[in-house]
């Protein structure tokens, strides 16, 4: 049986209704031989459809529990016997697919964590068929969509709540460290697993600290930036990475702690002589500069930075003059913001020099494509300049500069 959305099926039609009545189409008096048993499949289908209420989603929870239950008497039955609870693992899939109608209607969310469905389904992350936890991950994806539960806040916070309450986070986290992106459908399960954690920050704020606490997420996070080969996940990574800093000092001093500084200074130094090959890429980048600003926010990873020699690498970002170059100017902005340290490291490693010549730079070099980055503008360096300057002149006099 299909189902689907109350507002999107065709009306029922009465077998008895003359309108129903169909009369082949005839050209020249000869009839065309339409299959009328084509039509009848056609309309049989049509009226199959299901009003997605409170009834149906009982009759789906029913069904999907029943079919779980199955599966797990199946395998606990036959533990070494595969073939005997292949059938049943099939059907539990199909009943899991079967659930994603749910996101059609998010205003049966409390109903559907009022049956006590939300254990019953995060507990198959843990499924020793990976296929059956990737088809969770993705029904969870399709449950907290942003577009789904756009305009359903009180329902989207109750499925939320009721996910963090029955270790959602953890074990989607926990699933991350099985999933192999060799395979297609387990790269996608990844990217679902970020999609849906992303989802759930976005209906609640707290989870960023969250998941951070809980997890290894950050760990996770951190060896996915740092491979070398980009790829759609590496930049979803990186993307993510940026919102759990954002606006979290916990965080930022968290990642700091695992070497987190260095990390991600590793990642964009891929970048320091070379442009990205297409614009994925080039998002990715941004997200990468960004959590370095964010990472930079701490006194403590200032220092890191420096002992990092983070400081030599935005210099010469900078010389190279590629996409990353207004970025990098960002970073030491961000470094040098109330860190004398910093700022004598720069101007020890003539940074004023370089800052100084893209200062002097043409208006028509700036213009050009790729030289310096839209918003980067002159002003700012002069800018720029000064602030360095300030700074440096405030730490030799032993000043604290506020």
């Amino acid at each position: 049986m299909e189902h689907g959305n109350p507002h999107n099926h065709a009306p029922k039609r009465k077998r008895d209704d003359p309108s129903d009545e169909f009369d082949p189409p005839v050209e020249n008096g000869v009839g065309t031989g339409v299959d009328l048993s084509l039509l009848e499949a056609v309309e049989k289908s049509q009226s199959s459809v299901e009003v997605l209420d409170l009834r149906t989603l009982k009759k789906l929870v029913l069904s999907f529990e029943r079919r779980l239950r199955d599966n797990l008497e199946a395998r606990l039955k036959y533990p070494d016997q595969p073939d005997k609870f292949a059938d049943s693992e099939i059907e539990l899939h199909e009943e899991i697919e079967k659930l994603k109608v749910l996101a059609g209607g998010p205003e049966l969310y409390p109903e559907l964590v009022n049956l006590n469905t939300i254990p019953s389904i995060l507990g198959l992350l843990s499924h020793d068929n990976t296929d059956i936890a990737i088809d969770v991950v993705g029904l969870l994806q399709d449950l907290t969509d942003e577009d789904v539960l756009e305009d359903n806040d009180e329902p989207a916070r109750i499925l939320v709540d009721s996910l963090i309450e029955n270790n959602a986070l953890e074990l989607l986290v926990q699933n991350l460290g099985r999933l192999s992106e060799t395979d297609p459908d387990e790269m996608t399960a990844i990217y679902n697993t970020l999609a849906t954690i992303e989802n759930m920050i976005e209906v609640k704020p707290a989870v960023a600290e969250l998941v951070c606490e809980r997890t290894k997420l950050l760990r996770w996070l951190l060896g996915k930036v740092k491979v070398r080969e980009f790829d759609s996940n590496k930049q979803y990574a990186s993307e993510i990475l940026a919102i759990l800093l954002q606006n979290s000092t916990a965080n930022q001093k968290r990642l700091g702690q695992m070497n987190g500084v260095d990390v991600v200074l590793q990642a964009v130094a891929l970048y320091k002589s070379r442009d990205p090959k297409s614009s994925d890429e080039e998002e990715m980048v941004e997200n990468l500069f960004d959590c370095l600003c964010c990472l930079l926010m701490p006194l403590e990873n200032k220092e890191k930075f420096v002992k990092a020699e983070g400081v030599e690498l935005m210099i010469i970002i900078m010389k190279q003059k590629k996409l990353a170059y207004g970025s990098a100017i960002r970073a030491l902005d961000f470094a040098m913001t109330k860190y004398p340290p910093a700022c004598e490291r720069f101007v020890d490693v003539l940074g004023l020099k370089t800052a100084f010549a893209a200062f002097m730079d043409s208006r028509e070099q700036e213009e050009q494509e790729g030289k310096i980055p839209r918003g980067v503008g002159r002003a700012n360096y002069f800018t720029y300049c000064i602030i360095i300057w300030w700074y440096f002149e405030g730490f030799k006099k032993g000043q604290v500069v506020e």
